[in-house]
């Protein structure tokens, strides 16, 4: 018999999970329902699943407010949740209180007081809560706990961790509903839980204390004053500007921009093309945190959201050498394009550099599949047959509670000026 998923969000990052179980899971695994907001996105998704993947009808559709009478009619196997990310909360407690499974995509959530509302959820209900951190699976991140836990370069005591999106995928989340810290906790959780959840996964540790700035220095009304910009439309459909603005997102360019979003304004009111230099953006675009973890360890990370190029350079310095990891992933936008460029790589190396000895290069190989086949390798761990993992790539409800702590406190740091404690923030001694 097979699993039966439903998904509740179905924008472009849900396809990442429904097109899988439809194609390469389809014969052990189907969607049988699905919850968004927008009937004009729910039959994108059925459109898919009947013409693309052969499903001999359309699934039964609910709205927001018929959640729950999609668990009780249908009675899925598990809840796959893909919503806007301030609504995630909701939609996992209410499914393990009727005593389902989740799979959610990152993050979690997005403040302490929802993340404490889950882990007692998962506590009293025991519940399985997975997330979705493809970014473990990714072949040269695995490649460094790998390395870190053989000891090569013994006790890790300082990271340094820069992460840099371009304009092109960074500016995206100044489009769209990212943009309003109510709705994604800002970059420090929405993207940055990604790389929090990397440094636990790499060391073994949590964070313990954090300090924190945030500034909006690119985009926003104020820089483009600063800066010349006279782009004053308030979106860019039908601006008479796609072409010759470079943060400009067309979204007649892809079914997916065009059936998605520009088709379902009207029964979903979302713009997805909102102008990167508009005045209601509350997030920041350039961030810098300095965070202590318990076993020791002190991470400087930055982030900023306008760069030339797109990825990473992390640095871990032990006390018998360092390991330097440089990451060049190509850039794209969210259904703006074909899923397995999403993340892919275009240049990386992999350094060991011992005390008293010659440093080399680790060689890592690549598999087809998003995130150098991270990807497929996640999906694998989900929907198919999980195998043995002595990496403990899988990440539960406390991995997605720990990487995006040190978000929040990070928010909250920026707000008050002070070092924040993350036992503070939210009761995870017993957990």
């Amino acid at each position: 018999m097979k699993k039966r998923y439903v998904q509740v969000g179905v924008g472009g990052r849900a396809r990442f999970f429904y097109e899988s179980i439809a194609s390469t899971y389809s014969e052990t695994s189907e969607i049988v329902g699905v919850c968004d907001i927008s009937q004009t996105r729910m039959d994108f998704v059925n459109k898919k699943l009947t013409q693309t993947y052969d499903y001999e009808k359309p699934v039964p559709t609910y709205f927001e407010n018929q959640f729950t009478d999609m668990l009780d009619e249908l009675k899925p196997d598990a809840v796959i949740v893909t919503s806007v990310d301030r609504t995630h909360d909701h939609y996992i407690i209410t499914s393990m209180e009727k005593g389902y499974d989740v799979i959610t995509e990152k993050p979690m959530t997005i403040d302490a007081e929802k993340t404490q509302a889950i882990l007692d959820c998962q506590e009293k209900t025991g519940q399985k809560l997975t997330v979705t951190f493809n970014y473990r699976y990714a072949p040269h991140n695995s490649k460094v706990k790998e390395l870190v836990s053989s000891g090569v370069i013994g006790n890790v005591h300082s990271i340094h961790f820069e992460w840099l999106l371009n304009t092109k995928h960074g500016a995206d989340y100044f489009r769209r509903w990212h943009r309003n810290k109510l709705n994604s906790g800002g970059l420090f959780v929405h993207k940055s839980t990604h790389h929090f959840d990397l440094v636990n996964f790499w060391i073994n540790s949590t964070p313990k204390e954090v300090f924190a700035y945030g500034d909006l220095n690119f985009y926003g009304r104020a820089n483009a004053d600063k800066r010349g910009v006279k782009s004053r439309y308030p979106r860019y459909y039908e601006s008479g500007h796609i072409e010759d603005d470079p943060f400009a997102i067309d979204l007649t360019s892809t079914e997916e921009l065009r059936e998605l979003y520009l088709n379902a304004e009207a029964d979903s009111g979302y713009i997805r093309d909102r102008n990167v230099f508009s005045d209601e953006i509350s997030i920041e675009d350039t961030l810098g945190a300095l965070v202590k973890y318990n076993r020791g360890t002190i991470l400087t990370y930055s982030l900023n959201a306008y760069m030339p190029w797109e990825g990473f350079n992390v640095v871990l310095n032990g006390d018998k050498g360092r390991i330097e990891l440089k990451v060049v992933e190509n850039s794209y936008i969210n259904s703006g394009g074909k899923k397995e460029n999403e993340g892919a790589l275009e240049d990386f190396s992999l350094m060991v550099f011992p005390l008293f000895e010659e440093p080399y290069e680790v060689p890592i190989k690549m598999e087809s599949g998003g995130h150098g086949g991270g990807d497929p390798a996640l999906l694998e761990d989900i929907f198919g047959e999980p195998k043995e993992d002595p990496l403990n790539r899988a990440a539960g409800h406390m991995d997605g509670a720990l990487s995006i702590l040190t978000g929040i406190a990070a928010n909250k740091s920026i707000a008050s000026g002070r070092p924040i404690q993350i036992k503070d923030l939210v009761d995870i001694k017993n957990k």
